[in-house]
């Protein structure tokens, strides 16, 4: 069995793709699997979308990521 929580909040880009950010739990009779699920909907003109399942530490590089590269855009654009 597959959860999920509806009414996540999303990030809309400027490109029109919908970002969601949840939990995902499988669960299985003998484990249960968690991870944090990261969903790219599809583009403006209805292209597919993509999504990973993450481990939380997984998700927390990605996060350090995500960040970095954010810090890099934003001194990028102080220097134009």
């Amino acid at each position: 069995m597959m959860t999920r929580n509806e009414g996540e909040p999303a990030l809309v880009t400027g490109c029109g793709r919908r970002i969601t950010v949840h939990r995902l739990r499988l669960a299985l009779s003998d484990r249960p699997i968690n991870r944090v699920a990261l969903d790219v909907g599809p583009d403006q003109g209805g292209e597919p979308g993509v999504w990973a399942a993450l481990t939380a530490d997984e998700a927390r590089r990605l996060a350090e990521l995500l960040l970095t590269q954010a810090g890099a855009a934003e001194r990028e654009v102080g220097r134009s």
